[in-house]
């Protein structure tokens, strides 16, 4: 089982996204606090990431601007109230990451879309 480390970019095989996309490869950010799990537990937590500022919530969304660090080519945004776990047998490492700055900023989003204060 591959380690992910909080802020990395990985690429993830949706196969049941929304609408429907059957075998389509995503970006996603993983938000976990690996700290938490073990290596072998077989899911992470991610963030998706999207090109299509339509699907983007202002309150609920960190803009990801291009950077060597993020390897993006393009305006992101991690969709912090699309959080979802999802199996790390379907999910491809990067050497990519976004900053600790954004990370946090997507933490505080997903907590606010949960209800946490």
């Amino acid at each position: 089982m591959a380690a992910f480390t909080a802020g990395q970019i990985v690429i993830v095989l949706c196969r049941d996204a929304l609408p429907k996309e059957p075998n389509k490869l995503r970006a996603a950010i993983v938000v976990e606090d690996e700290r938490l799990f073990d290596a072998a537990y077989p899911n992470v937590i991610l963030a998706p990431l999207t090109e299509d500022a339509r699907l983007a919530i202002p309150d609920l969304s960190v803009v990801i601007e291009p950077t060597p660090q993020n390897g993006c080519t393009k305006r992101c945004y991690a969709l912090s109230h699309c959080v979802s776990a999802t199996s790390a047998a379907g999910v491809r490492p990067t050497a990519s990451s976004v900053t600790r700055d954004q990370l946090l900023a997507i933490r505080r989003q997903i907590a606010l879309a949960i209800g946490v204060d």
